[in-house]
């Protein structure tokens, strides 16, 4: 091998080791890998399971009512295994650069084991209209909520990990009924929430194939069997990745996107953080600002996406552990963990101590914790490399939203290069990773100036 192809070689290595570590997300950035990703019969979704991106029959598309009503035994086995936690000493270290600290997780527990009333979030749940359907012989839960407002636009919206709907339930009441928020009958969506597949109350993929490629076209036949012929996608995380493929997948109807946290990073950028390389002299303070936050997130913040994306199944411990499974959790990056640990220190801000306990109780009465972190494997396994927060290449009208303490704040010159069709980007002045469940009246008024140039003339 020439001197060239080596250097070429490592470069593609690094590159792959970078992608994959970015979260273990390889949706693709470069646009040499677009055609892997618009290839519904590629060599990635081509499983012989039933699990598969085509391969399967429908079987109907039947929309079933669902409810939610667990056992009180599933609770008291909860509770009794909080109380039998077996503890380690103290971290070493007086900040949280050792991982979750012992008194923030000793206070979740205690609040877990008494005080805390999961059935309150089970009723909030009921009170809203939850739907099952069959896609691909797996079965998709959701929340779909119908405006009463003429013109509504339709939006379908997606988590990510560690989240699921339990995120965005502040959101959907302003979003579909706006003149009791402040707004008027032209800001109105219809609200279309489900959970990722094996995650809540979707069913558990049992072979390989189900990633943000293929769940991007179940999206795309979800709206349309609810009847929809025109709509937008949101997310961020996860929802990010599948709306960003659902918008180069370009499924008819689909009108734009809006993420919460973009896939913006350039080539040479991309290129210069997979080498640790210094930052180009010629960055702006944004910039600079975001190169900082991926050095730090790429440094210290991958321990759990590396995990998951390559040996998911090993995490036996969260399955068996509730406190195991709500540390590993609230650990998913170091400013959302610090609003997190400040909650349960008696802080007011962001989320609150039974926020951050509903979700994580859906997860342990759903047994989601390694099917849903199967999706970074799949993804990881399946799809071409490339780092997440890479540029993809979308054509369609996208609307970023950008909050300061996310992994990283996308600076406006990034997004207007990565998205030729921009047609809303906003800096908010707080708010961390989960933005729709940490500061809803931000995001609900990010929505409504997003998408209003997309809506239908009154």
């Amino acid at each position: 091998m020439n001197e060239s192809k080596a250097t070429d070689a490592i470069d593609r290595d690094r590159r792959q080791l970078l992608g994959t570590a970015a979260m273990g997300i390889a949706v693709a950035g470069a646009a040499s890998l677009l055609p892997a990703l618009l290839d519904s019969a590629g060599a990635a979704l081509a499983q012989p399971s039933n699990q598969g991106d085509t391969q399967m029959a429908p079987k109907g598309d039947a929309i079933r009512p669902f409810s939610i009503n667990f056992p009180e035994e599933a609770l008291v086995d909860l509770r009794r295994r909080i109380n039998a936690t077996k503890w380690p000493e103290q971290e070493q270290v007086p900040d949280a650069s050792q991982g979750v600290q012992l008194a923030t997780i000793q206070k979740l527990a205690r609040r877990w084991a008494t005080d805390y009333d999961w059935r309150k979030v089970e009723a909030r749940l009921n009170a809203l209209p939850q739907f099952i359907t069959e896609i691909d012989g797996l079965d998709i839960h959701f929340i779909h909520v119908r405006s009463k407002h003429d013109n509504a636009l339709p939006m379908i919206v997606t988590h990510g990990w560690p989240g699921s709907v339990i995120e965005q339930l502040k959101i959907i009441d302003p979003l579909t009924n706006p003149t009791a928020h402040g707004g008027s009958a032209a800001d109105a969506f219809d609200l279309v929430i489900p959970s990722l597949p094996g995650y809540g109350f979707s069913g558990k993929p049992m072979a390989p194939g189900w990633n943000p490629v293929s769940i991007a076209r179940k999206w795309a036949t979800l709206m349309p069997r609810l009847g929809y012929t025109r709509y937008v996608a949101q997310g961020g995380d996860w929802g990010n990745a599948v709306s960003e493929v659902m918008a180069l997948q370009q499924p008819p109807g689909l009108l734009g996107i809006h993420t919460n946290m973009a896939a913006t990073v350039p080539a040479n950028i991309s290129k210069a953080l997979a080498f640790h390389e210094a930052p180009p002299a010629d960055l702006t303070a944004e910039e600079r600002n975001a190169w900082d936050q991926l050095v730090d997130f790429y440094g210290k913040g991958l321990g759990y996406a590396l995990e998951m994306s390559y040996r998911p199944q090993t995490l036996y411990g969260i399955v068996d552990s509730p406190v195991g499974l709500a540390a590993w959790m609230i650990d998913h990056d170091i400013r959302s963990y610090l609003m997190i640990a400040r909650a349960f220190a008696g802080g007011t801000e962001g989320l609150s101590q039974d926020d951050v306990l509903d979700n994580v109780t859906l997860y342990w009465l759903t047994d989601t914790a390694i099917s849903s972190a199967r999706l970074y494997w799949d993804t990881t396994n399946n799809l071409p490399a490339g780092g997440f927060f890479d540029v993809r290449g979308v054509k369609i009208p996208v609307a970023v939203s950008v909050f300061p303490d996310e992994i990283y704040a996308a600076p406006k010159s990034w997004a207007e290069k990565a998205y030729p069709k921009l047609i809303h980007y906003n800096k908010l002045s707080k708010g961390t990773h989960f933005a729709a469940w940490e500061q809803p009246e931000l995001f609900v008024a990010e929505m409504r100036a997003a998408f209003k140039s997309l809506r239908k003339p009154s």
